[in-house]
Order: C-alpha cells, then sequence, then structure tokens
C-alpha cells in the first residue's frame, strides 16, 4: 500500500501483525500434511493441535475449535448442518448468515440497529430467566421449532456496518441454541457466552483464509467426514492456523484509544452537518458509519479514493456492488438516505493525525455537497 495513502477499513480486513507473518513464513518452510502418518505429518499434527489449544485459550474459549476458510464457512457449517427444528435470525446480520438461513426467522432491531428483545431485558434490568423461550413465544408458531428440534438463534455479536454490540450474555437460552457471528467482535472483546461462534482471522490481525467455528458440542450439528473430526474436510492450512494463533496471542488492548479517535470523529462529523449511525446505541470503537447528507455514498467513495484514504460503503462483501445496506433498511433508513452512509473501522494502526485527515477531507466534501 502506498505510504501517503490512509488506510480506514479495518472491518474489511485489517493489516496481518507481524508475529503472525513471521509464523506463517516460519511454517511454510517446515510444513507437512498433518494427515499423514508418518513422522513429518506427526509433527505437523504436533503443531496444529498445540495451535488449537493456544486459539481457545487466547480466546477463553473451553468447548471445540473446528478450523475453516473463515467465519462464512464457520456459519455454514454451523447453522447450514445445525441439529435444529428452526433457525431464527436478526434482520442486520451479515449476508453469509442471510444466504444460509433463507426462509428464517427474523427478529426486528429498533432504530439504533439492538434486537427488540434483548434491548428490552437490558433495559429491564435483569434479564428474563428464559429469553429465548419469550423471543420464541413472539413469534409465528410456525418459526418456533415446534417439531421437536432445539431452535438455534442466529445473532452477531458486533454489527459489521454500524458496530453495534448485541448484549447477547443476556440472552437466557433455556432450550435454545445461540450461534453469535463474532468475526468483527473476536480478539477485540471477550466472547459471548454462546454455543456456537464463528472467527475470521483477518480481522484481528492473521491471515486471510482462515477461520474456525468454535462449538461447545459437537453433536449440536452434523457430521459431512474428512478432516477436522469428520466436520469439515480438506486439508489443513497449517500455516495460516499458527498465523492465526500468533495473532490472537500478541494482540494488545488498543480499543480504549480508539474510543477517544471515535468520540473525536463523532464530534466532528456532527459538527460538519453529518449524522452518526447508530448513535445512541452501544458501539465497538473500532466502527462508526456517517450519513453525508446531499451525497451518495458511490460519489463519497470516489473522492475519499481520490484523496488516498481507503473507506466502505457497508459490508466489504456487498460493497462492490454498492447495493443499499439491508442494516440500514432493517433499522428504518429509506433507499435515499441509507444511500448516504460510509463506513470507517480502525486498526491498531490508527492514529489521531489519521482522524484529522479523514475530517479535513469530510468536511470539504460536505462543504461542497451544501452548495
Amino acid at each position: 500500500m502506498a505510504a501517503d495513502r490512509l488506510y480506514l477499513d479495518h472491518a474489511a480486513t485489517t493489516p496481518m501483525l507481524a508475529q503472525a507473518q513471521a509464523a506463517m513464513v516460519a511454517a511454510m518452510g517446515s510444513w507437512a500434511n498433518p494427515s499423514s502418518p508418518h513422522a513429518d505429518g506427526r509433527a505437523a499434527r504436533a503443531a496444529l493441535e498445540d495451535a488449537r489449544a493456544r486459539i481457545a485459550a487466547a480466546l477463553g474459549w473451553d468447548g471445540h475449535v473446528i478450523f475453516t476458510s473463515g467465519a462464512s464457512e464457520a456459519i455454514a457449517i454451523g447453522l447450514g448442518r445445525a441439529k435444529a427444528g428452526r433457525v431464527v435470525t436478526s434482520a442486520v446480520e451479515h449476508d453469509a448468515v442471510l444466504r444460509v438461513t433463507k426462509g428464517a426467522g427474523r427478529l426486528a432491531v429498533d432504530g439504533d440497529g439492538r434486537v427488540h428483545m434483548l434491548r428490552h431485558s437490558r433495559e429491564g434490568g435483569n434479564p428474563s430467566p428464559s429469553l429465548a423461550t419469550d423471543i420464541a413465544g413472539e413469534m409465528d408458531p410456525r418459526l418456533r421449532g415446534d417439531d421437536g428440534g432445539a431452535t438455534v438463534f442466529a445473532i452477531q455479536h458486533v454489527n459489521n456496518e454500524t458496530g453495534v454490540i448485541q448484549p447477547l450474555d443476556e440472552f437466557a437460552r433455556d432450550s435454545a441454541i445461540l450461534f453469535a457471528d463474532c468475526a468483527q467482535s473476536a480478539g477485540k472483546l471477550p466472547l459471548p457466552d454462546a454455543d456456537m461462534i464463528a472467527i475470521s482471522g483477518h480481522k484481528f490481525g492473521g491471515p486471510p483464509g482462515i477461520g474456525a467455528l468454535l462449538i461447545r458440542d459437537l453433536a449440536l450439528i452434523e457430521a459431512s467426514g474428512g478432516q477436522e473430526q469428520g466436520y469439515r474436510a480438506g486439508t489443513e492450512n497449517l500455516p495460516a492456523i499458527l498465523a492465526m494463533a500468533a495473532a490472537l496471542e500478541a494482540r494488545a488492548d488498543w480499543l480504549p484509544g480508539a474510543a477517544i479517535l471515535r468520540a473525536r470523529l463523532d464530534a466532528g462529523i456532527k459538527a460538519a452537518g453529518g449524522v452518526i449511525v447508530a448513535r445512541d446505541a452501544p458501539r465497538i470503537p473500532a466502527i462508526a458509519s456517517y450519513r453525508m447528507p446531499g451525497l451518495s455514498a458511490r460519489a463519497q467513495l470516489i473522492q475519499f479514493d481520490m484523496a488516498g484514504i481507503s473507506v466502505s460503503a457497508g459490508s466489504a462483501c456487498s460493497s462492490g456492488s454498492l447495493k443499499t445496506s439491508h442494516v440500514l433498511h432493517a433499522m428504518g433508513w429509506d433507499e435515499a438516505v441509507a444511500s448516504e452512509v460510509v463506513r470507517v473501522s480502525f486498526g491498531p494502526q490508527t492514529r489521531d493525525s489519521d482522524v484529522d485527515r479523514f475530517l479535513a477531507a469530510w468536511t470539504a466534501m460536505a462543504t461542497r455537497a451544501r452548495r
């Protein structure tokens, strides 16, 4: 990347940490198939299992770790093969969840992007002793899992477009199963108390093309044969796995500094006439979305790019088409207003001067738009 460019799209992917790069290079120098029975294969298997344990320890996870190519595959395995009566998601999930759960029940969100029942639980002071049952009770009977199987609730921990944090630890599961998409929170926030969790290495300083499904009980999903205890076929990407483990172990708590930067950015955007998406909701400091009235996201992205600044419009998985965000629609934003929103996301490398540079470009652009 050119030295004069400003990268503010870390929610799409963030640069590999030096420790992850070193681990990956070292693994490439002595790599063998972990499934091979010879000495080289056994050494690779030992390194694989050691990395599995290191990743679980770094995340504070006491269940199983199934390696995948990323969060999208983890979602496809966890939700696509769940032994469940029904799957229910929120209306603001990542496209990877919505693709796998077509026809599933969709929980509504409020204007700040928070699932209604979870917000009600939080504001009530104490979580419902059976929140999952309460949610299912408000749904269409056809979506409750009444055929005997447990209902899987798939709810994102941190929204990839708005940064809104859902209070998943208040979700009293009872007999329900909680699947948490933690692609944007793993390695940054403590994991929620969920039955299945999807993570992606390139969101926290590991390489792209590696992730994991964290699962407490393998009996929750159907086996498919192949590697990873029979739950994911294909030779494990050992160099990437070792790099992901190194990234998790090397990560630092940079979110307090990011919170200060995001507060400055929020204030500057408001002063320049912009709108802060989900301003009143709890948000991870690393992600924010802003509306610039009068100028489309497409035009903004072009002008920011010409100024050497990389941001995005919504999810990186859909921003290539620049379709209007389904997340903003679910939050009550109409087409015209939602089409004026861009996302800014920080990484450990983001500094005060970066926020100042972005704000200067934003303010100049907003001033021209008003004229």
